[in-house]
């Protein structure tokens, strides 16, 4: 008996393997540099090289990069920055794991801490959580019906979620910052954050939209007599459309972003003067696009002339349960150390969001993390004006799930899409913050999927020694079908002895059956 069906591509999760890096190495400062005498701020980032892949293993090879903003310990007390490369190379283990296969690659800085051991030598100890993972799709064939037309078909009405769209792409962002009439010209760069916020994700007919802005901070020295301190925020929209064929609106994207690279140069205007700050940008992006289908799933048949047999492949099925696009709006008031000063002015205030836990609750998705913010500001002492302070802003925030169950699995996304720090007085600052969550949740289901059917011949004892006629009460659950099978009937055959108007029964009705076959 032949079965028809229908073809669908579906993501799969092929291995994964969590590892934590710790980092604890000595660092010399370059003789071009002066002696440090105060740090200012610091922040990491994870530069990956290459990932060489063998069966069952990876190996990831790169550095951390450390970046540090400091005060001389010189009579001019003059700002310095410095960049250190911490090398990297770790071996992963991920079982089922083979040749040709893609490994995608997380990383998140848990902690990193820099000691100074004296003022030509500092410490670093860093802890780098690494989460990678091999995904494939696979084709899978679901059974829709058979060729048969004398089989009885039991059939259910399912929204199957397929993946239409798996890859990797880059996206890259260039743009020019100028200055303002009234900055000096630049002498030297000595300081930058580049922070991706705001980030709306669509599909369009074959492409991909991809919308955001790049908050930009540069800390400069300027080119005049004293060579100031000088610093500007900059906000630049962006907005970009990816090829992506086989995408349409209908779509669910499921798109991870990250930024691979971000480079800060500085650039003649058109009078010939630096003051102009070109950005390099390029975005990593992993592309899930997913597909929902309507089927009619097969799930039994019968015959009372033989006796058929579905062989099963168990298998989970998901169909979209929700899409929620959540913000969370948190707020919390910093002090600043009484020793350094009184604040005068805020230069600047970046931040990531770091998610500790999340669980499946009855009403949605609980998440509960901080946002780590760090503010950049300039207190009363001439000599060395510029401090900052660093502070973790826990959150706890409910995306709302009807239905959810955990049976589920859902999808998170957490970027910015605001942060503001304002000063309260001279020793307190505020902190503004929104969050987006945007959770994608898909519902699972465990199914015996019907691979083949098997025919026999009927049990002739077994049918001899039912009764031709027989009285039957139906129980909760029963369908007309399921009672059809079991009694070697048809369903046509009970509602023509019983006068039904239609196919539904309540539970504790009492029909009439008859056999349609003979031992």
């Amino acid at each position: 008996m032949e079965l028809i069906t229908k073809k669908m591509h579906m993501l799969e999760r092929k291995c994964q393997a969590v590892s934590q890096i710790t980092f604890d190495e000595d660092m010399n400062v370059p003789d071009v540099k002066p002696d440090m005498g105060r740090m200012i701020q610091k922040k990491g980032n994870i530069q990956i090289e290459d990932i060489q892949i063998t069966e069952g293993k990876a190996y990831i090879t790169g550095a951390l990069q450390v970046f540090l903003l400091y005060v001389s310990d010189s009579e001019e007390r003059n700002i310095e920055s410095l960049m250190g490369n911490l090398p990297l190379g770790e071996n992963l283990n991920l079982e089922g794991l083979e040749n040709g296969d893609k490994v995608q690659l997380k990383w998140e800085i848990e902690d990193l801490t820099v000691h100074f051991i004296n003022s030509r030598k500092l410490n670093i100890k860093a802890l780098v959580t690494f989460t990678a993972y091999a995904e494939e799709v696979r084709e899978t064939e679901l059974p829709i019906g058979v060729e048969d037309g004398d089989i009885s078909q039991k059939k259910e009405d399912l929204s199957v979620m397929g993946t239409a769209v798996h890859k990797k792409d880059t996206m890259r962002i260039k743009e020019d910052i100028s200055l303002a009439s009234n900055k000096p010209d630049i002498y030297q760069l000595l300081w930058n954050t580049v922070e991706i916020r705001g980030l709306d994700i669509r599909t369009e007919q074959d492409k991909v939209a991809v919308k955001g802005e790049l908050f930009v901070f540069v800390l400069y020295r300027g080119n005049d007599d004293n060579n100031s301190l000088q610093w500007l925020e900059h906000s630049l929209p962006f907005y970009q459309e990816l090829e992506c064929p086989g995408c349409n609106n209908d779509m669910i994207p499921n798109v991870e972003v990250s930024m691979a690279q971000s480079d800060l140069k500085v650039k003649q205007d058109e009078d010939g003067e630096e003051r102009m700050i070109g950005v390099d940008v390029v975005l990593d992006l992993e592309i899930n696009i997913y597909e929902e289908e309507e089927i009619s799933l097969l799930l039994d048949v019968y015959t009372p002339a033989r006796d058929c047999q579905a062989l099963r492949e168990e298998k989970r099925l998901e169909s979209l349960l929700v899409k929620n696009f959540s913000k969370c709006k948190v707020s919390d008031r910093v002090k600043a150390e009484n020793s350094q000063g009184k604040i005068l002015q805020i230069c600047h205030s970046d931040g990531n969001v770091k998610i500790d836990e999340t669980s499946i609750t009855d009403k949605g998705i609980l998440v509960e993390g901080i946002v780590q913010v760090r503010i950049l500001y300039i207190i009363s002492d001439d000599e060395m004006p510029f401090y900052s302070m660093e502070t973790m802003i826990p959150f706890s925030h409910l995306i709302e799930a009807p239905g959810i169950s955990q049976d589920c699995t859902y999808h998170l996304r957490t970027d910015l899409e605001q942060l503001s720090t304002t000063m309260i007085d001279s020793d307190e600052i505020e902190a503004k913050i929104i969050i987006n969550l945007n959770a994608l949740v898909l519902k699972g289901t465990r199914t015996g999927i019907i691979r083949g059917i098997e025919e026999r011949e009927l049990d002739r004892e077994k049918l001899s020694s039912m009764p031709g006629i027989v009285g039957y009460q139906v129980q909760p659950g029963d369908s007309l079908w399921d009672i059809a099978k079991k009694f070697y009937t048809t369903i046509d055959t009970i509602i023509q002895l019983n006068h039904l108007e239609d196919q539904e029964v309540r539970p504790y009705d009492t029909l009439i059956l008859m056999k349609k076959v003979e031992g």
